[in-house]
């Protein structure tokens, strides 16, 4: 793997990090006390709308924390 491969792969991940901690702020936000299904909606709607791919044990760790603890969080604590 060269240098720039992995400087691109970074730069990748940390544009995919950003979109997704954009996403989770907006639930996170506008979803405070909902239930676990809307909160499930409104993230796999906001999802739809961004770029960031997340594979389904990522959302449901994303939904279990906003539900859970209604704060923002750092989205790199559940990737």
């Amino acid at each position: 793997m060269t240098d720039e491969m992995t400087t691109d792969q970074t730069t990748t991940e940390d544009a995919r990090v950003e979109v997704l901690q954009a996403v989770v702020d907006r639930v996170t936000s506008w979803q405070d006390g909902a239930t676990e299904e809307t909160v499930r909606t409104e993230l796999d709607d906001a999802l739809g709308e961004s770029d960031a791919d997340v594979d389904q044990d990522t959302r449901d760790r994303i939904v279990h924390r906003i539900v859970e603890d209604g704060a923002h969080f750092d989205v790199r604590e559940v990737l």
